[in-house]
């Protein structure tokens, strides 16, 4: 049986700008490999200036890579056509400031080639699914920060995108928007939907992901799920519910033979994807 085909792969990725005809040029990214098989939330992680955007700017085709290849669900990026089945939200989104936020999902949806009742519909569910009902008939110039991304996120699902790619969705939007945002990308993986997210803030993506990477200096300094990154490998917990001084202290003979305590969970006690990232760069 076929394996499963990998909704992003990135393999080797290298990529250099020239800045000046008579310096060396600029590697922006050293050989990043990374997969994410359909479904997943991913999460790359890293300092402004690390490489992250170059990165998805590669996978999207929007430049070419050094050295190196990059694929959306099989297809090479820099063909027209891989990005069928992608949206993209970037960091600082542009819109028409005197459309409302319904001109502004039809605007898009029409240049997808959507039209008519399909078109209809498909606005009225995503108005609703990144809670702009109330919103639909204001022009996008008196949107906030949370709101304008939410309606670009809203522009990035027109066309029912297989893949979503987010540049920084959360960055300047208060905590009010920030966790909207958050329960929107856990509501796409509920769905099925792909995100491939870049972040610099790392708890937030600590909420959100499945597997993350750490990029540094151009560099994958770190990479996998989630739970196995963020474990304390050379520590155990253990949780006891109504347990004593006493029961602590003879914990491993007496958990299951004392009334009224249980064994809530063992395992690994957890980092922060901030510790673990600032750990990884000394």
């Amino acid at each position: 049986m076929a394996s499963e085909i990998s909704a992003v792969e990135i393999s080797h990725l290298s990529k250099d700008f020239r800045t000046h005809l008579r310096k060396p040029a600029l590697r922006a990214v050293d050989d990043v490999s990374l997969r994410i098989m359909p479904g997943e939330v991913y999460g790359l992680i890293g300092p402004n200036g690390s490489g992250k955007s170059t990165t998805m700017k590669a996978l999207l085709g929007l430049v070419a890579p050094t050295s190196g290849k990059c694929s959306i669900f099989g297809k090479d990026s820099m063909q027209v056509d891989s990005r069928n089945d992608v949206g993209f939200l970037p960091e600082n989104p542009y819109f028409y400031k005197h459309l409302t936020g319904q001109e502004t999902l039809r605007f898009y949806g029409k240049l997808c080639g959507l039209g008519g009742r399909e078109l209809d519909a498909r606005i009225a569910e995503l108005l609703k699914l990144v809670d702009l009902e109330g919103a639909r008939d204001r022009r996008v110039g008196g949107y906030s920060k949370g709101m304008l991304q939410r309606i670009g996120l809203a522009q990035a699902l027109i066309q029912e995108p297989r893949l979503v790619i987010l540049d920084e969705p959360t960055a300047g939007v208060d905590p009010v928007g920030s966790r909207q945002i958050r329960d929107l990308i856990m509501t796409l993986r509920d769905r099925g939907i792909t995100v491939f997210l870049c972040s610099h803030l790392l708890e937030q993506v600590q909420e959100v992901c499945d597997h993350v990477g750490i990029i540094f200096q151009g560099r994958m300094i770190k990479e996998g799920r989630l739970e196995d990154l963020i474990a304390i490998e050379d520590q155990t917990e253990i949780v006891i519910q109504n347990g004593d001084e006493q029961l602590v202290a003879r914990i491993s003979e007496l958990v299951s033979g004392t009334p009224g305590a249980s064994l809530v969970r063992t395992g690994k006690p957890r980092t922060t994807l901030e510790r673990l990232f600032l750990q990884s760069i000394r």
